[in-house]
């Protein structure tokens, strides 16, 4: 089963992610498949435009259904165009005066995620996180009939999607089973790295224990239930972050994510691996330099994955993408492995077709020590490829049936 809509290998992809939201009501299948034809050719401006246009043209019908009373329309535009603004945001490095341009779609996409949230019954309640001196903005939204102890999903967002789609892919499916979820913006994500410039971090149980902190201080969070769940890059936070925060009752990492660089090396190969770890700074950055220049489509691409970790040149980015490691050991005085310190049951997603970290999701199953289960996706099912992004029913009914059970031992569902 094969489809394909770009040239652009991560436009054809964020195209399938586009369609697979059409279940949370996401997207719209005609829009999605409309806007995709007028960007077969794989150029970054035509696909920020593109997309762009789309979405403040559903905002527009969202914003005048709204005018005329017709909420249930405008809720449903709001979230539509939130997605196809946070798609445009996927090409906005190929575009002149990428940062101004990115700050105008970034304000339009937030703003329509932030009308959609709030149109939910109930209104979802936004937060402020206490985090080392500042705060992490998020959400918190609960299913309707109820201010009584519920369990409590961290939905952790990837390394550059939108919090829409994580609404699509985790959120929307866990308030209607009945969970309040949590969803936010930590270091390196969305508003703390596009308005507050705060980039990524290794160590994210620095992140997650303060929000555990916040939810248990709250009285309609269960104490007992809560859990964390992670999409694409976050199959390495989720189990970082488990390997020293002990009190969530379960976890999910979609995909397992051992060493974060592996996504990096695939594409960058096994030459210019050898280079970077003979420590060759000069030629390595020389050779990386001069294909990206030759290359706007890829320079482009690497701008956008580059972004969240706050270093320019290459090889140094490299070497702070190789910190993001679960087989690492802890410190110089704790030579056991970050992975080994895991304890809390885990459940990993393994699609077929995983293209950024093929073969982790097997290898993480296999290093954890504790409670744990791996499951398979399949091209069969039409739910094989990175975060399944066109089987989401089955991704949803595999998860959360997983996630019910779990959170049983400690409560009840």
């Amino acid at each position: 089963m094969t489809y394909r809509f770009s040239e652009n290998d991560q436009f054809n992809y964020e195209i399938l992610l586009a369609l697979g939201s059409v279940w949370r009501q996401g997207a719209d299948a005609g829009e999605v498949l409309s806007t995709a034809a007028s960007v077969a050719d794989g150029d970054g401006q035509v696909w920020f435009d593109a997309w762009l246009d789309l979405g403040r043209r559903v905002r527009v019908e969202a914003e005048e259904c709204a005018a005329a009373g017709h909420l249930v329309s405008a809720r449903e535009g709001w979230l539509r165009a939130a997605g196809y603004l946070g798609t445009a945001m996927v090409g906005v490095d190929a575009v002149p005066d990428a940062e101004k341009r990115a700050a105008e779609a970034f304000t339009e996409h937030r703003a329509c995620l932030d009308r959609f949230l709030l149109a939910l019954d109930p209104p979802a309640e936004p937060v402020s996180i206490p985090y080392e001196g500042t705060t992490l903005p998020g959400y918190l939204v609960s299913p309707p009939g109820t201010d009584e102890p519920l369990p409590t999903l961290i939905a952790n967002n990837g390394s550059d999607g939108p919090l829409s789609a994580t609404w699509t892919l985790l959120g929307a499916p866990a308030v209607e089973r009945g969970y309040r979820v949590l969803l936010f913006d930590g270091p390196g994500q969305q508003s703390m790295l596009f308005e507050r410039g705060v980039t990524f971090r290794p160590d994210w149980e620095n992140v997650i224990t303060p929000v555990v902190d916040f939810l248990l201080a709250r009285p309609d969070v269960d104490p007992r239930r809560i859990a964390l769940a992670g999409i694409s890059q976050a199959g390495y936070w989720v189990p970082r972050a488990l390997a020293f925060e002990h009190r969530l009752a379960a976890a999910v990492a979609d995909p397992g994510v051992v060493r974060v660089a592996e996504s990096w090396w695939q594409h960058l190969g096994p030459d210019l691996r050898t280079l970077w770890e003979c420590g060759d700074r000069d030629a390595f950055d020389a050779i990386i330099e001069e294909a990206l220049e030759q290359n706007p489509a890829l320079a482009a691409t690497w701008r956008w994955r580059a972004k969240p970790y706050g270093v320019e040149t290459p090889y140094d980015l490299l070497c702070e993408v190789s910190r993001y490691d679960l087989l690492t050991e802890v410190s110089r005085h704790d030579l056991t492995r970050v992975v080994d310190h895991i304890t809390t049951p885990l459940l990993i997603t393994d699609p077929e077709g995983e293209h950024f970290w093929p073969g982790a999701s097997e290898q993480l199953y296999d290093a954890l020590p504790g409670p744990k289960e791996l499951v398979r996706f399949t091209e069969e099912e039409g739910a094989h490829l990175h975060c399944e992004p066109l089987g989401r029913a089955l991704f949803e009914e595999r998860v959360f049936d997983w996630l019910d059970a779990r959170l049983a031992i400690a409560g009840t569902v």
